[in-house]
């Protein structure tokens, strides 16, 4: 039953899945640990089910299939998943940052699909980097903007932000 996973093909399908995992912990973490509505283990599914449908179209494709259309077919899912997340209240828009890092774990799992895992992890980083970084810039203008020399509160939540849930 398991004699196909320590084939090369079986190993390599088993590598690319602990890949998508660990990427999508790495992003998922910094989401957790903000308490936002995209946390570890979304993170980590988004990236694993789309590294899964990528590498299935790229290794059934053939003279008569087109692996680019597998890609599309995800670009529209992800798109109605992150869509899910944005809310409205009170006249506030919530979970556009969430539904944006849905897309990067979609790109980042599609990236490990084609067989690019370096390339998945520097974007896995860089999600993070851009989360973190410009959140601080972010708190540093809008004290700038009140003209106080207070900092901001870390876990008070962004406008554009998703609602605090696991």
């Amino acid at each position: 039953m398991f004699d196909d996973l320590l084939t090369p093909e079986g190993l390599a399908f088993v590598w690319a899945a602990a890949i998508a995992v660990l990427c999508g912990g790495i992003v998922g973490l910094e989401r957790q640990i903000r308490h936002k509505a995209i946390g570890i283990r979304t993170s980590m599914l988004i990236c694993l089910g789309t590294q899964v449908f990528v590498r299935l179209g790229v290794d059934l494709g053939g003279a008569m299939t087109d692996p680019s259309r597998v890609l599309g077919q995800v670009v529209t899912g992800v798109g109605f998943l992150g869509a899910g997340v944005i809310m409205a209240r009170g006249g506030t828009i919530t979970g556009v940052t969430s539904a944006a890092v849905v897309w990067v774990l979609a790109a980042i799992g599609s990236t490990i699909g084609v067989g690019r895992a370096t390339e998945a992890f520097a974007l896995s980083l860089f999600a993070v980097a851009i989360l973190t970084t410009v959140r601080v810039l972010e708190s540093t203008f809008n004290r700038l903007r009140r003209g106080s020399d207070e900092p901001d509160e870390p876990d008070e939540p962004d406008e554009m932000d998703g609602p605090s849930a696991g």
